[in-house]
């Protein structure tokens, strides 16, 4: 199934790229979702196996790669057109509508597993790992490494409210510590990437000598997957439980809105103009990503939403620069990463307790006007 959306992904691609390039026509969803029937009648022993509106979910997937593609051309990124999938680079199949050629515990009768029923494929046993709330929207399939994965969206998702605690706090993201809050308390940065570089570049190296389409080959990305794939779940698994820290104990919490894709942008310049201390940045990008910023930030948006907490994005210029206590803002403020010292009125703090300070400041502001408004 997943071979067969992955044909048809490459092959509406071409479709577009050969209208456009031999007669300067501009093909859209709605132009080849029309054409799917006939596809389908065409190839009744392949394509016409599986749920149609799963491949027009295929087809939208294609749209929206091409939908980000112009952005970024209109943005003056790195454009990145929309590249053909090989074998093994499309992994998620996706159902709009559970009961629409899939279906979730679709055997309800039995009394100690649960089912999921494809189009094509039949009943899959699925080890669920917790119960499911709310009404099932839409049901994907995602493959990892050696593992597939059943992924549901649910509607009317009751909410879990926590009794009011009458805390607010700011938190200051960075890389010594993944939180720092403006009370002072840090939570770790395990750095779990860190922890397993010299594995993951001793199964790079192996994965290296190998020869492209042998076994061996295979066995080495198998491999370099499934630690990847390890330090994933522990970055996800430390996020949870920090998000979780928080949402518990305050109210109303301020973070920065950060920009990460931004501040991770490579520092090497072009051909002509080369760029500086790129070594020292890449160091820093590799630091910012393996502390996983933006998954934490998403995590706690999620679980303050359902606990009936309040979330502030604020802006995060010169935070780090600002003396909480007189409102000075000079870079000289910033003696080290963890020394903040006043060049105005002689505060000191910690930098990044300093800051979070500020964020809270800045996030209270922007609830006071929102409410006012």
């Amino acid at each position: 199934m997943s071979g067969d959306h992955r044909t048809l992904y490459n092959a509406v691609l071409e479709h577009r790229r050969t209208a456009y390039r031999k007669a300067g026509v501009t093909v859209r969803y709605g132009d080849q979702s029309g054409e799917l029937k006939h596809i389908r009648a065409d190839d009744a022993d392949g394509q016409g196996r599986w749920s149609f509106s799963s491949q027009q979910a295929t087809l939208r997937r294609l749209d929206k790669a091409f939908a980000a593609f112009f952005d970024r051309v209109k943005a003056g990124r790195t454009p990145g057109f929309p590249r053909f999938k090989g074998r093994g680079w499309f992994d998620t199949v996706t159902w709009p509508k559970d009961g629409d050629g899939c279906r979730w515990d679709s055997q309800p009768e039995h009394p100690t597993a649960t089912f999921v029923r494809l189009q094509g494929v039949g009943h899959v046993r699925v080890h669920q790992h917790r119960a499911v709330k709310g009404v099932v929207k839409t049901v994907g399939v995602k493959r990892e490494g050696s593992r597939w994965y059943v992924i549901l969206s649910c509607d009317d998702v009751p909410a879990e409210p926590l009794p009011a605690t009458g805390a607010v706090a700011g938190i200051d993201m960075g890389v010594a510590s993944l939180v720092t809050t403006s009370g002072g308390e840090q939570l770790v940065n395990p750095r779990h990437l860190a922890a397993s570089a010299e594995r993951v570049a001793a199964a790079q190296r192996d994965l290296a000598r190998k020869k492209r389409g042998s076994a061996r080959r295979r066995k080495a990305v198998a491999r370099l997957t499934a630690l990847h794939g390890k330090v994933r779940r522990q970055r996800l698994d430390g996020a949870h439980k920090a998000a979780n820290a928080l949402v518990a104990a305050y109210d109303v919490i301020a973070h920065e809105d950060l920009r990460i894709a931004n501040m991770t942008r490579s520092a090497s310049g072009t051909v002509e103009a080369s760029g500086r201390n790129v070594a020292q940045k890449a160091g820093l990008n590799r630091s910012i990503l393996d502390a996983g910023w933006g998954v934490f930030l998403t995590i706690l948006a999620h679980k303050a939403e359902s606990a009936g907490r309040e979330l502030i994005a604020a802006e995060p210029r010169n935070t780090s620069r600002t003396c909480a206590r007189c409102g000075h803002c000079t870079a000289e403020n910033r003696v080290t990463q963890a020394e903040f010292r006043c060049t105005a009125c002689g505060h000191t703090a910690h930098a990044d307790v300093n800051a979070a300070i500020n964020i809270l400041r800045a996030g209270l502001a922007l609830r006071a006007a929102a409410q006012a408004a």
